[in-house]
């Protein structure tokens, strides 16, 4: 019986490349915290994971606004590329829309989950060695 690897890591190896590409844009963000004009951005996570592996709709219910006073979500998405701008909290003087201290706890926790995701596609690589070998 043949084994697909692709199969056998599933979605963690998109996982992995994504979040490389994450930190990537939290970095940038972080660079320009103190770039006039600059605006913040970062990656939908699940939703371009989704749009990877093939499910556009990922399951969910677009939402509507019932009321002009609704607010919008956090993000606007730039369809394009991925990339979603990030609304401020608070708005700066300059137009800069960095939020240091957010920008560096969603590098943590992106980092955290980077670790945690190659961990997992180690302990399956290392399966499909002990598979290969006959252990």
């Amino acid at each position: 019986m043949a084994i697909s690897i692709d199969k056998h890591l599933g979605i963690h190896q998109y996982a992995l490349q994504l979040r490389s590409e994450r930190a990537g844009v939290l970095a940038n963000n972080l660079a320009n915290a103190d770039t006039p004009g600059y605006q913040a951005r970062d990656i939908d996570f699940g939703a371009v994971l989704k749009s990877q592996m093939g499910d556009n709709t990922g399951g969910m219910v677009p939402m509507q606004a019932t009321s002009a006073g609704h607010q919008q979500g956090l993000m606007q998405s730039d369809a394009v590329n991925g990339l979603k701008y990030r609304q401020p909290s608070q708005p700066s003087i300059d137009g800069n829309t960095v939020d240091a201290d957010k920008e560096k706890t969603e590098f943590a926790r992106n980092t955290m989950e980077f670790q945690a995701t190659f961990e997992f596609l180690n302990g399956k690589i290392k399966s499909l060695l002990s598979a290969i070998r006959g252990e």
